[in-house]
């Protein structure tokens, strides 16, 4: 009797399924990894208005003197790894940082993990050209090789 309702509630249930399966499609960038994609846009201030990002790996980039530049970058903190400026040509200072998140999702209560934005900001002080390499690491595993590698060549004018 009790498997017989059981099957019942069951048809019932499925009988109120519906027909078709919606399906949400993300836009994606080609040539770019998906746990690259991101809904949200990057935390970069607005009187930054040159984005350096993953796309731009082993590119150059120009900058004027005096402008602040940020390189806009997919990480994942949660599981404790940061970007950080591994090679900084000499003619270019950090300008701050800035951390978010990169979908929707990840504002919800009870969200944990997942990737991040990492928003590391430069200022060109002066004219030159020189590689800026950025590394993805854990800070405590000092004797391993970085879980990934950025690398831009920025000239200043």
């Amino acid at each position: 009797m009790i498997r017989l309702s059981l099957i019942v509630c069951a048809l019932a249930l499925a009988a109120c399924a519906p027909t078709t399966t919606a399906t949400t499609e993300t836009a994606t960038t080609p040539g770019v990894e998906p746990s690259q994609q991101t809904e949200v846009a990057p935390p970069t201030p607005a009187e930054v208005t040159t984005h350096i990002r993953i796309e731009q790996n082993g590119q150059t980039v120009n900058v004027a003197v005096g402008q602040r530049f940020a390189v806009e970058l997919v990480g994942v903190p949660t599981a404790g790894y940061a970007w950080q400026a591994k090679q900084t040509p000499a003619f270019i200072t950090a300008s701050g940082e800035a951390t978010g998140n990169t979908t929707q999702a990840q504002s919800q209560p009870g969200f944990t993990g997942g990737n991040h934005w990492e928003v590391l900001m430069f200022t060109a002080n002066a004219a030159g050209s020189g590689e800026l390499v950025i590394e993805q690491r854990r800070p405590w595993e000092t004797n391993e090789p970085a879980n990934k590698t950025f690398r831009v060549t920025i000239v200043a004018r």
